[in-house]
């Protein structure tokens, strides 16, 4: 779905009327015209199918040692995205890490952040955002588990209301085998060395360590 920017432009426009602005002076005279610029990167991923950048995937098995089988996982850590918050229409922005388990298939790298991106790209709530993420991958690939740790700064809680401006938001979503918080321990400490850990389960001893 491509953004309207006609539309865009005309209801700026009409926003700045609301507020009591003049969009004819000429410090707001284009901003109309920069708004609809930047909507149409924000919400580029509208419509799209964010599980197209999975589709190729690689034989672990038929490569040049044959005789190799998945035993970890793969990690990519610290992938940056921004998103805009659906209900102030605020951004949000930090970084993603991902983990799967691999079955046969891995899949380039370059298309875990592609998934992210797509998926960023709309008005997005960080729960929801990283659940996304995870079905994504464990839809696309032949994955045995998958998390997705998404750690990230929204300005609805930095710039307004209690104005937290060094809060951050850390979320989980995990398929399969790493769903179970012992089973992805390992992972979760690695990322730890980033600075995120993982919130006490219930029942459980606590955060692991870093």
């Amino acid at each position: 779905m491509t953004v309207d920017r006609e539309r865009v432009r005309s209801l700026v426009r009409e926003l700045l009327e609301a507020i009591g602005e003049d969009p004819e002076r000429p410090g707001l005279r284009q901003t109309p015209e920069r708004v609809a610029d930047a909507y149409g990167e924000f919400f580029a991923g509208v419509g799209e199918d964010a599980a197209a950048p999975l589709a190729h995937t690689i034989s672990i098995s038929r490569g040049p040692a044959p005789e190799t089988v998945p035993s970890g996982a793969v990690m990519l850590r610290g992938v940056d995205f921004r998103s805009i918050c659906e209900h102030h229409l605020l951004p949000f922005r930090g970084v993603a890490h991902l983990a799967y388990l691999p079955g046969e298939q891995v899949v380039g790298l370059g298309a875990l952040s592609k998934v992210v991106e797509v998926l960023a790209a709309r008005p997005q709530v960080q729960e929801r955002l990283g659940e996304q993420i995870a079905d994504t991958i464990a839809a696309s690939l032949d994955a045995r588990g998958v998390l997705v740790v998404l750690d990230a700064s929204h300005e609805c809680v930095t710039m307004r209301g209690a104005q937290q401006k060094n809060a951050t938001t850390v979320t989980i979503a995990a398929r399969g085998e790493l769903a179970d918080p012992a089973a992805r321990a390992e992972l979760i400490a690695l990322i730890s060395l980033r600075g995120v850990q993982e919130p006490a389960a219930h029942g459980a001893q606590g955060p692991v360590a870093t």
